[in-house]
């Protein structure tokens, strides 16, 4: 399955202590993914620098949905890390400060695909 991440869901792969559990969970989100990864990017556009647990917060999804669609931003360039990290509240770990990058924007603006 990673050959296909970030245009699909991504898996760790099959080992003896998950079954392939991650592969299932992976194989279930790739109907939501195309607009989950919608609502990442537009969040970080109407936002603008946002650590992945804000947007979470923000767009009143669950974090364990969108919170891998930022990954998949940062791997297609479309958003990438200030340099900036906030601390999580709720769990008292940083997280980084993601913007749109040049091409996220051209991307939402309809130019590059």
């Amino acid at each position: 399955m990673a050959k296909r991440y970030p245009k699909q869901p991504g898996a760790k792969g099959l080992t003896s202590a998950t079954f392939g559990t991650s592969e299932d969970a992976a194989s279930a989100m790739s109907g939501h993914r195309k607009r989950l990864h919608s609502l990442a990017i537009h969040t970080l556009a109407l936002h603008g620098a946002l650590a992945p647990f804000e947007a979470v917060k923000l767009s009143g999804v669950k974090a364990c949905a969108l919170q891998p669609r930022f990954s998949e931003l940062i791997a297609e360039r479309l958003a990438e890390p200030t340099g900036q990290r906030r601390r999580n509240p709720e769990t008292g770990k940083s997280a980084a400060v993601l913007r749109l990058t040049e091409l996220g924007r051209e991307r939402l603006a309809g130019g590059a695909q």
